[in-house]
């Protein structure tokens, strides 16, 4: 294939992955991240994953950051590809069993399951730096202000307790 092909085939695959991302709203990020059972998920609150989501990526799914040792990190939870998924150009552990491209668009499913792995590691939600410098510690109920829901705020979860967004 010509070069200029090979441009025209690249500028295609952009698009296309453009035309599929998205820039979460917050309240519409928590819904969806709580009925994907993400609150209370070893003792995070819905707080703590849009805290974090907003500070890594501003909740844009397209989002791709770079790291100094060449790595690269995806989607709206920034996962890195040296440790969760693979981008077919850096080496990587893919702890995920995914493609990183897979992590840029607004199907966000396959970033919980990841993201659930990160959290269930040793680091926990330490993995994400943003996450402890700007978020523990911290007053979280402001990331579920004005939003349709009524969950617990704060991280005193129990791993086994069930949540639900809305109160009967």
């Amino acid at each position: 294939m010509p070069a200029w092909g090979c441009a025209v085939v690249t500028l295609a695959m952009l698009m296309m992955a453009a035309v599929d991302a998205k820039i979460y709203e917050r309240c519409e990020l928590a819904l969806k991240l709580e009925k994907a059972g993400l609150n209370g998920y070893q003792g995070y609150s819905i707080g703590d994953w849009l805290c974090m989501a907003h500070y890594e990526s501003g909740f844009d799914t397209s989002f791709v950051g770079h790291n100094p040792d060449g790595s690269s990190q995806y989607g709206i939870f920034q996962l890195s590809s040296a440790w969760w998924c693979n981008n077919g150009i850096t080496p990587t552990q893919n702890l995920c069993h995914i493609d990183c491209q897979n992590l840029l668009n607004h199907h966000i499913l396959d970033d919980i399951f990841c993201a659930k792995r990160v959290v269930s590691s040793q680091d926990s939600m330490a993995a994400w730096a943003s996450w402890t410098q700007h978020c523990t510690g911290h007053d979280l109920s402001k990331w579920l202000k004005g939003c349709d829901m009524h969950v617990k705020t704060d991280n005193s979860f129990s791993n086994n307790w069930d949540y639900f967004s809305h109160i009967c």
